[in-house]
């Protein structure tokens, strides 16, 4: 079972490393948003809840996911983002809150505390650096909700190309791969990954696909990839129904199997931190796919306490404070 960094899982948090005289003065708070996981196994059904706003899954589904949680045994998402928040607070000297759009702590929650802290200005940042109608805009009508938010909203909408998140990615790739490599005893080639969403998203003008492959490109270039050492792939696929877009991992494992390779390097680029679509989707599920397959996997570290993801954010937010004026 991953334990849990800061112990903070299911609260509602603010990372506050700024005076109250400086607070005050400023009077700008940021607010971290992420999608949330349960906390057990039995909480998803509820979790599920909230991720399809109500519409009942198959109970086969239901199942399915549940049995996914238990496998990694807890999911560290809320954890990892508490940290996440905590660095960034101490590295802006700004009360930085945390959100999430189907768990505790709730947006509403964390919007609810930022009003009643009376802050008059607001810098959300969503941590999935790939915009998307299917997840940022959903956060942001999430913070926004029926009624005006009490503060003025600055809404990031995408940081996919931020310099220093390429860096952050590279790091962590040019580690993984360096070991990786040592024990296959050769040059595994890699697969940049990033969530999948329906493809009728994108057929409607969704830029998500083309800043997912861009994050890629500039991760490999940060990290010095010649352009034939790498490939890009769509994971974690729904299981509702529909067209979602690809080439999946599993083809993309096929396709360098019949190139004669006999491992891969996985780097998802489109999560931050680990969670379920990297503790079981890569490291169980694509795992036993590639031994099926007669080859090893191997995956870059998530970036989860990164002090250059938290450098990178904080670049992200500077900026909009300069905009600002503040």
């Amino acid at each position: 079972m991953t334990a849990c960094p800061l112990g903070l899982a299911g609260q509602c948090y603010c990372a506050n490393r700024v005076s109250s005289f400086a607070a005050a003065k400023a009077k700008t708070a940021v607010l971290l948003l992420a999608h949330g996981s349960p906390e057990n196994p039995d909480q998803t059904p509820d979790f599920l809840r909230y991720v399809t706003g109500g519409r009942p899954l198959p109970p086969q589904v239901v199942e399915e996911i549940r049995h996914r949680y238990s496998l990694i045994g807890f999911s560290p998402l809320a954890c990892w983002t508490l940290l996440q928040a905590d660095q960034l607070s101490q590295a802006l000297q700004l009360p930085v809150f945390v959100g999430m759009r189907n768990w505790k702590p709730f947006i509403a929650d964390a919007v609810k505390a930022i009003a009643a802290q009376k802050f008059e200005r607001v810098i959300a940042v969503c941590l999935a650096p790939q915009n998307s109608r299917t997840s940022v805009g959903l956060y942001r009508s999430a913070v926004t909700g029926e009624n005006a938010p009490p503060f003025i909203l600055d809404f990031v909408d995408e940081w996919h190309d931020q310099p220093l998140l390429a860096k952050a990615f590279a790091e962590n790739l040019r580690a993984g791969w360096a070991i990786a490599n040592a024990e296959y005893g050769g040059t595994l080639p890699i697969i940049f990954t990033a969530h999948s969403v329906p493809a009728r998203t994108i057929t409607e003008g969704d830029p998500y696909e083309a800043q997912s492959k861009e994050t890629a490109q500039l991760v490999a270039k940060a990290a010095g990839l010649e352009a034939d050492a790498w490939t890009f792939a769509f994971q974690s696929q729904g299981m509702s129904g529909g067209v979602w877009i690809g080439p999946t991992v599993e083809e993309t494992i096929l396709s360098l199997k019949a190139k004669g390779h006999r491992g891969v390097f996985l780097h998802p680029v489109g999560f931050l931190c680990d969670h379920v679509e990297v503790l079981y989707d890569i490291d169980i599920f694509f795992k036993q796919f590639a031994e099926k397959q007669g080859m090893r996997l191997w995956r870059a570290d998530s970036l989860n306490g990164s002090r250059t993801l938290t450098a990178a954010l904080a670049e992200v937010v500077s900026s909009r404070v300069k905009a600002l004026g503040i």
